[in-house]
């Protein structure tokens, strides 16, 4: 494996939680107020602008933008684990590591420099970078093509169906974590683990 590239929210990020509290924020004013059950039966996985898409029924870049405003306000470096922090720098000792993520790139650097392991990263794909949000493969390909690596010679970890779906129709070898859904819902992935660690990590890209 030359590559290992993880999603963000959810699995990187342990931060699903205050992602579903600034939603219901968002849309109980917005007048339609979601409950964590709706949150993670419908939205969880998907990018910013899906979300809203989804929820709303349409597409409302000014909520978008308030949903960012508001993460970086509530969001630190504390959402990522001292073990992933741990994992992430082992494993860039032996391959490229980029994050594909549904968020954008002013809330997904702050958190990294926040944790301290922005520069582990050479690659960072956003909402920012693509014209299709997971399920669509799109993040996953440019991320490749950024670190000059085919799929079947890279992993990826992901917490949603909407990411599992993804990364496997881009080819990867894909783990699904447990941090945000249950088991079942992942079970299109190659395999599931409980969340984001050393042991999991090292395996992975043992075969560097």
């Amino acid at each position: 494996m030359r590559a290992l590239l993880l999603d963000f929210n959810g699995t990187l990020s342990e931060d699903e939680p205050l992602l579903c509290r600034i939603f219901q924020e968002l849309f109980a004013e917005a007048g339609k107020p979601v409950t964590e059950e709706e949150y993670y039966a419908e939205l969880a996985g998907f990018s910013d602008r899906e979300v809203i898409q989804r929820w709303l029924g349409r597409e409302d870049p000014a909520l978008e933008q308030r949903k960012i405003d508001r993460y970086r306000e509530l969001a630190d470096g504390s959402t990522v684990t001292e073990e992933a922090r741990h994992a992430v720098r082992e494993a860039a000792e032996r391959v490229a590591l980029a994050i594909v993520s549904g968020s954008a790139r002013a809330e997904i650097e702050p958190v990294l420099e926040a944790a301290g392991i922005r520069d582990v990263f050479t690659a960072i794909v956003a909402l920012d970078d693509v014209r299709r949000g997971k399920p669509d493969p799109e993040g996953y390909l440019l991320a490749l093509h950024l670190l000059g690596v085919e799929g079947s010679a890279a992993a990826a970890v992901e917490d949603s169906e909407a990411g599992v779906a993804a990364a496997k129709a881009a080819g990867l070898y894909t783990v699904g974590v447990t941090t945000t859904l249950s088991r079942e819902r992942l079970a299109e992935a190659d395999e599931v683990a409980k969340r984001l660690e050393r042991d999991l990590i090292r395996r992975l890209v043992s075969s560097a």
